[in-house]
């Protein structure tokens, strides 16, 4: 038998689950602006509490609701955010089985797809989708098996919301994280979106590899081309997260393929330059066409990360002057229609010229001592001093320090073991070697 007060509390449970059974869209509205309002931050037992040991009955109803008016949008923000307050309650293990038994998670990601539905609607899908990875490996994979990264990665591609955008970083985070049999694919699809056309989507995907590349410890072959193309953009804080994903790389198998490609973009190819040339022809404004002519932002960007690099690890910088760095940087601080290009290439062939006597030798010979001198004065604005002659003459150089290397008896293969990064004394000790031989030859 139950007790009076038992079945007052079924009875109130009884007529609350009629009035939602009977009720339309905007007295259903109401329902849950109460009960999101009455509930946010309840346990599971809470809940039981508040609907007599019921509660499963009030969430099969929104999870049938969900299913008939997902496409549609109505009330789906609230919808959603009253099947979160089930699914992230303490110990609401239950709640969430019932919810992925009638396809829960599938109808979540086919929101993330549907042109007609809110972005705000959309970001409460994603919270859901957090709630649930959050549970563990088993419904981390789960998601991935119901082709769950490819929607939201396109998703995180598509959207217009920066707000929305994190809320999908976090998602991608949690799923690669403890989550050995799908990490691959999340991180195959951060690659993927890093040609997007969102900056914040491309800057979240870099945030997001960072942690995936240590995690996972392998590369995948077209990490190198993807991250040097983002390098194209004119966003600074996009350009930053490239920069240090490239920083984590060149402690990876692809740093050999990763140096060479950085020194190639120095150079951009007579094709690329050559795209805008019909338009520079026909209009008078020059500078504006070619400042930001992508394989010239490229160019600065990929001679700003050379320094980083080179300034961060000596090894790295020795083995980029046998990739004949020295030669591109003087073409790049050549190229009068950009001049971030020159002004950065100028700043990281100051570096080298610092660092390694070889390279000042070159340098000065090639620039002569007029220019040379402008360049020791003040390398950051060389740009704004050099005429046509000089910088064609810096465009054709033909400087060749990896020859120089080679006849200086340091070889090529021993610059990945003998010097660490900030090892000064190695430094100076083949620097000096270095001079020695020059002196000798002359």
């Amino acid at each position: 038998m139950t007790s009076i007060k038992e079945q007052a509390a079924i009875s109130r449970l009884l007529s609350f689950l009629q009035d939602w059974d009977n009720a339309g869209k905007v007295a259903r509205s109401h329902i849950l602006d109460n009960f999101i309002k009455t509930n946010q931050g309840k346990t599971s037992p809470e809940l039981e509490q508040e609907f007599s040991q019921g509660a499963s009955l009030f969430l099969v109803r929104l999870t049938t609701w969900l299913r008939l008016i997902y496409m549609t949008g109505s009330c789906l923000d609230k919808l959603l955010q009253s099947i979160g307050i089930f699914l992230s309650a303490v110990s609401s293990n239950r709640y969430l089985i019932e919810f992925l038994e009638v396809g829960g998670v599938l109808t979540l990601l086919e929101i993330l797809g549907l042109e007609k539905i809110k972005e705000e609607d959309k970001k409460e899908s994603i919270k859901l989708l957090q709630v649930i990875a959050n549970y563990g490996r088993k419904y981390k994979e789960l998601i991935c098996e119901s082709y769950g990264v490819r929607s939201i990665a396109e998703f995180l591609a598509k959207s217009k919301s920066e707000e929305t955008q994190e809320e999908v970083q976090v998602l991608l985070d949690s799923l690669v994280h403890g989550n050995p049999k799908y990490q691959n694919q999340v991180y195959k699809g951060l690659i993927a979106l890093l040609p997007c056309a969102s900056p914040k989507a491309q800057q979240l995907s870099l945030q997001t590899l960072r942690t995936a590349q240590s995690i996972i410890g392998t590369t995948h072959p077209s990490i190198v081309e993807c991250v040097l193309k983002v390098l194209r953009t004119m966003h600074l804080e996009v350009q930053y997260e490239a920069i240090e994903l490239i920083k984590d790389l060149v402690n990876y198998d692809v740093c050999q393929t990763l140096l060479k490609g950085l020194v190639e973009l120095l150079i951009p190819s007579v094709k690329e330059t050559r795209k805008l040339q019909p338009k520079i022809l026909n209009d008078s404004l020059v500078p504006q066409l070619t400042a930001h002519l992508p394989v010239f932002l490229q160019q600065a960007a990929a001679a700003k990360a050379i320094g980083v690099l080179a300034r961060s690890n000596t090894s790295i910088a020795e083995e980029m002057l046998h990739l004949r760095v020295v030669h591109s940087l003087l073409a790049a601080m050549g190229n009068s229609d950009h001049c971030n290009s020159q002004r950065q290439a100028s700043l990281t062939l100051e570096y080298f010229v610092q660092m390694f006597p070889v390279v000042e030798e070159h340098v000065r010979r090639s620039m002569g001592e007029e220019l040379y001198q402008l360049f020791l004065s003040n390398a950051e604005d060389l740009y704004m001093k050099i005429d046509s002659i000089q910088a064609d003459i810096l465009a054709a150089n033909k400087v060749n320090v990896s020859k120089v290397l080679h006849q200086s008896g340091v070889p090529r293969s021993n610059t990945t073991f003998y010097l660490e990064a900030h090892d000064k004394d190695q430094l100076d000790y083949i620097s000096y070697f270095q001079k020695e031989d020059m002196e000798g030859k002359e």
